[in-house]
């Protein structure tokens, strides 16, 4: 039987935090997030070639994109709390493997369904993935600079994971098919599994919770119903039926959802927990940077490829400097927090990127790549990076030890949720000045809006940190 560490295992973790055997175990736990983060953004590049080859229509390729993040972001709490139930090692394997077959399905897939099927599979497997992997990484490793540092690695990792979509999916698809922007997830997959189960230990605990399927059910069907209604406005509008139906009923799945989780005996997420201020707080500024963050991507790929006539491999290569700011984001925080404080430095990091959206949104349908994509892709996504990685440190300083896969499990769930419905936002956003226009000037004057809009939410993030977020992880 599988047990909680005793105060003299503890011990011993402790004093060998900085041990090359943690680390191989932190590599090990990023590698799995690192997937996880890929499959977010690889596809994007793709989909021309996945709507020709499967004859998708115009929002099943939207549907590509949203049917992994929503069932990722829609059973992550429960992964979290598996994680701590069964053990982080076993979810760990379990979420990588049925993320793994996933991948092959997809990569075979023969119909248009098939495809959605296969990543709605691989968001399951990831969202048992995701939080089993930050919950590894912060019981490998005692609270303190050591954390903080491993913390900023997983961050890093993950982030240049989404990063690095753009340009492995632009590679695979133009020298392969795009159906290896799947299949490349086995080899990898496969290797990652055999490593982890050699370093990696087991470690839970065991409080005799129970897993609130119903909830996970109850909240992904209610995110994926808002999500559907909010992409209908862009051929209905706000007030037709088909429009108002599922926003309507999903709005009621989530109310249901709380109101279940209230007179639950074992909650897929205590209530309680968001009574803590720095949990409530990170996590809400999560969901607001995954908003702009995740459609930025989105937006900046089909620019570069619709509007400025890029390859996807050249689109891929284009994003490179990007991909390389948000990772070097994330692993200057860790150096930067005690000096600035935590609170201080998601400010700033939110700031940085609101003024990276702000440029974006001057872009024209001539733009030139150090004007249109080098220069504010950088700035957007240093920023993001330079946030991440104190409100992560945030959330999980403010949660029991006892919910660290819990609370692991809703950071991501709140990023990969805000990306979800910032997608489907701005998406939505963008059609409404496109108003069905196909010419290069009409779709760059949408996606600009995109960004215009995307620059007002991070800054409405802003005040909310100030106004909401403890000052630092010791105020937590």
């Amino acid at each position: 039987m599988v047990r909680a560490p005793s105060e003299t295992e503890a011990a011993h973790i402790s004093a060998s935090a900085g041990s090359p055997r943690t680390w191989v175990v932190i590599l090990a736990a990023c590698a799995g997030q690192f997937l996880v983060m890929l499959d977010v953004s690889v596809v994007n590049v793709a989909l021309p070639s996945m709507r020709a080859d499967l004859g998708l229509s115009t929002t099943g390729l939207q549907w590509v994109l949203n049917a992994y993040s929503i069932a990722f972001a829609g059973f992550m709490l429960l992964g979290g709390g598996a994680a701590d139930l069964f053990g982080r090692k076993l979810m760990f394997l379990a979420g990588l493997a049925v993320f793994t077959l996933a991948s092959v399905a997809g990569g075979l897939a023969q119909e248009g369904w098939q495809l959605l099927a296969a990543r709605a599979a691989q968001g399951l497997g990831a969202a048992v993935l995701a939080p089993a992997s930050l919950a590894i990484v912060t019981s490998a490793v005692p609270a303190g600079a050591a954390r903080t540092r491993a913390i900023g690695t997983w961050s890093a990792v993950g982030a240049g994971g989404g990063a690095a979509g753009g340009l492995v999916g632009g590679l695979l698809t133009d020298l392969l098919s795009w159906r290896w922007v799947l299949l490349i997830n086995v080899p990898v997959g496969a290797l990652v599994l055999a490593g982890a189960a050699v370093w990696l230990t087991e470690s839970r605990t065991d409080q005799g919770r129970r897993l609130d399927l119903p909830g996970a059910v109850l909240v992904t069907a209610g995110l994926a119903a808002v999500a559907y209604g909010v992409v209908q406005t862009e051929q209905r509008g706000w007030g037709a039926v088909a429009t108002l139906l599922p926003l309507c009923a999903g709005l009621l799945l989530l109310g249901v959802f709380v109101a279940v989780e209230a007179r639950a005996k074992a909650p897929l997420i205590p209530l309680g927990l968001f009574r803590v201020r720095a949990v409530s707080a990170a996590n809400t500024a999560m969901f607001i940077c995954g908003a702009s963050s995740f459609g930025m991507w989105f937006f900046m790929t089909v620019y570069a490829q619709n509007v400025l006539g890029y390859t996807p491999l050249k689109a891929g290569l284009a994003l490179i400097p990007t991909s390389l700011s948000v990772v070097f984001g994330s692993k200057l925080a860790p150096r930067l927090m005690p000096w600035v404080g935590a609170r201080n430095l998601a400010v700033t990091g939110a700031l940085v990127a609101a003024a990276g959206f702000g440029w974006q949104s001057t872009m024209t349908a001539d733009g030139t790549y150090l004007s249109s994509i080098l220069g504010p892709g950088v700035l957007m996504m240093a920023g993001i990076g330079l946030a991440s990685t104190p409100l992560t440190a945030l959330a999980t300083a403010g949660a029991a030890p006892g919910d660290a896969g819990l609370v692991s499990g809703l950071v991501n769930t709140s990023r990969t949720m805000g990306g979800a419905l910032g997608l489907a936002v701005l998406s939505t956003v963008a059609a409404s000045r496109t108003a069905g226009g196909t010419s290069p000037e009409a779709l760059t004057e949408g996606y600009a809006l995109a960004f215009r809009t995307g620059s007002g939410v991070l800054l409405t993030g802003v005040l909310l940190m100030l106004l909401w977020l403890p000052r630092d992880t010791s105020d937590a």
